[in-house]
């Protein structure tokens, strides 16, 4: 459900955009989604869909560009992508790390006319 406040948000940022430019329509929404996000790509379709009918953004595409997972060791620096039950380091197994991609969620442009 965190998905409809999240798109309103996005959709009231693509709207003050669009209008900062002078656009008539806009016709895509290009987002970066973290894997770590917990964003349901689906979800926020279905509320963009429903929130932008009366808007310039009535019937945009959404594009989505997901972001994996990747972590930083606090002992040695290794960059690595964890796997899903082992968050330890690879290089020398220490279990400090810090998540460094994976939780993004920003639109990264619009497309507008």
């Amino acid at each position: 459900m965190h998905e409809l406040a999240i798109t309103q948000s996005m959709l009231d940022l693509v709207l003050e955009e669009a209008k900062k430019v002078g656009a008539e329509r806009v016709g895509k929404v290009n987002l970066v989604i973290g894997e770590m996000s917990g964003i349901v790509d689906e979800c926020v379709e279905f509320y963009f869909e429903f929130l932008s009918q009366d808007t310039i953004a009535r019937g945009a595409s959404l594009s989505f560009k997901k972001t994996p997972t990747q972590a930083r060791c606090r002992r040695c620096g290794e960059l690595f992508t964890p796997k899903e039950f082992d968050w330890s380091c690879p290089n020398c197994r220490d279990s400090q790390v810090e998540i460094v991609a994976g939780n993004e969620l920003y639109v990264e442009s619009i497309e507008v006319e």
